[in-house]
Order: C-alpha cells, then structure tokens, then sequence
C-alpha cells in the first residue's frame, strides 16, 4: 500500500535539527538555507518556495578537510571523494552517514526507504570491471584479454603467407 508522505516546515525542521545535537549554519547572504552538520557528517536542506517544506539541497556526507564527500561504491570498497581527494571509507564513516541520513529523514519528514534503511546508500556506483561501458566501442580503453587476443592474433596472422 503506499502511503502519501508530507515534508515538514522547514522552520519545524530546522527546530527538530538543533533540539538533536544538530549545528545549524546560516551562510551569509541566503535566506531559507542551511548547512548541518553533527558527528563529522553535513548536508544542506532548504525551503521550499511553495509549500514551505524542508527540502535536502546537498545530500549527507562525511566531511574530508572540511568538503563534504560524495561516497562512492567500486564493488570492493566505498570511498569518500572530494574535488581533491578520495580515501577508503571506514565502517565508522558509513555509521555516522547512517545515522544522519535517517535523522536529517525524520526531521524533514521524507520517506525512509527499506533498502536505505538497512544500509548506507552510495551517490555513484563504479565498478572496474563496467567502467566506460557506455562510451562508444571505438573510445573504450582495450581490455586486458582484447589486448592479448589482438597480439595472439597478429603473432599467428604474421606467420602465413598468401598465396
């Protein structure tokens, strides 16, 4: 059955936020936006102009030298990537994302998901193994059997003659 799920006031929100242990920063010169932060974890949520409810504008992230990371999935580890580093993310990291994406949810009054519930959800998945999958066959650098079927090819090809 789904249910219909009604965002809180942003002002309502923002209350929640700092009666939990959130900081609450108001950048200079923005109205109806601010950054959170608690536990080493930000995002940013604003009003929205219509209706007046809180709405994420900058997802959950751990904060890296003071950026908030994106956290990246390459099917064998989660990274925390900024636009100038990227470091393996520990299960400490992924708890205190947890912990915050489902108080920033309860706060604003959007959904908390099965499948977000039960774990950290990544912003972009990037196995090696799919990696420039979608770019045209011409651009796409050689797999290492391509490669080493190419040479075997040439090596057998360079020993016949042609009549």
């Amino acid at each position: 059955m789904v249910k219909n799920y009604e965002a809180h006031k942003f002002e309502d929100a923002v209350a929640w936020l700092r009666d939990h242990g959130f900081d609450v920063l108001e950048p200079a010169g923005t109205t109806n936006r601010v950054f959170l932060k608690k536990n080493s974890v930000s995002a940013a949520i604003e009003k929205e102009p219509k209706t007046g409810a809180a709405k994420v504008f900058a997802s959950p992230g751990y904060l890296v030298s003071g950026e908030i990371s994106k956290l990246i999935d390459r099917g064998y580890q989660k990274f925390l990537k900024t636009s100038k580093t990227e470091v393996p993310a520990t299960a400490d990291h992924l708890k205190a994302i947890h912990e915050f994406t489902e108080e920033l949810k309860e706060a604003t009054g959007l959904p908390s998901l099965y499948n977000e519930s039960i774990g950290t959800v990544s912003d972009s998945y990037q196995y090696d193994r799919v990696e420039n999958r979608d770019s045209p066959a011409a651009d796409r650098p050689k797999r290492p059997w391509e490669k080493a079927e190419a040479a075997a090819t040439a090596k057998s090809g360079s020993g016949k003659k042609r009549a």
